[in-house]
């Protein structure tokens, strides 16, 4: 056994790595949701139906190509700690891994076929000071290394600080991000199908908001991709 391997295999005899969801060990080759639970997730695979759900929650907003969620996220299921340690402690390998396993699902689908690039949802620069990273960009970084679809995050910034969406209403989500993002570059997407990532969709308002800043840019497409979908 290599040294590297043995100190790996020992850091993880002390210090073992348990599942985010059931909070039982993991296996070495498990990274963050053991087999059973990622059996057990609630996947959505709306990705498969046309005119789904996810795609109806936009239409008369923005124009989609595509949009799908990856799981229903219900408040009172063990499987909101997947976003619940990726938005609020810290773990930003959990965006990582989810990333990747679900761009490994929908991929054989065809779903980022044509997708030139992607954009996680930006945060304001002060909620990502404190929290010190975008969980989204952790998503789209995990799906950019499956799929090898580069991942653009300066080139829309939210220009106000926003209170969270958590406990408001559908109208206040959608008065809460209204005008929020800009775009700094619209040559980098012209003629190109852009992919928005984001962690969990509500409402759809935040991403409608993304949408916006894009409208204008010459003969773009958009697609929508969230890790959970509120049920």
């Amino acid at each position: 056994m290599a040294l590297k391997d043995w100190f790996a295999a020992c850091v993880h005899l002390l210090f073992p790595k348990v599942c985010v969801v059931c909070s039982l060990p993991l296996s070495a080759q498990e990274e963050c949701v053991c087999h059973r639970c990622n059996i057990d997730l609630p996947r959505t695979n709306l990705h498969l139906k046309p005119d789904n759900a996810v795609e109806r929650m936009f239409w008369g907003k923005t124009e989609l190509q595509r949009a799908t969620s990856y799981f229903y996220y219900q408040r009172g299921s063990d499987y909101r700690e997947i976003l619940h340690q990726l938005k609020y402690r810290g773990r930003k390998e959990v965006g990582v891994s989810m990333g990747k396993q679900m761009a490994a699902e929908l991929q054989k689908d065809g779903f980022f076929d044509d997708i030139d690039y992607l954009i996680p949802i930006p945060l304001h620069r002060k909620k990502q000071r404190i929290r010190g990273y975008n969980q989204s960009a952790c998503l789209a970084d995990g799906i950019s290394r499956v799929t090898g679809i580069p991942v653009i995050e300066k080139a829309i910034t939210r220009q106000r600080h926003t209170e969270t969406q958590t406990r408001k209403s559908a109208f206040d989500r959608w008065t809460n991000v209204e005008g929020i993002f800009k775009l700094h570059s619209t040559e980098l997407f012209a003629n190109k199908h852009i992919l928005l990532i984001d962690d969990v969709l509500t409402t759809g308002a935040t991403c409608v908001a993304c949408a916006d800043a894009l409208v204008e840019v010459d003969n773009v497409r958009l697609s929508v991709l969230t890790l959970a979908m509120a049920e």
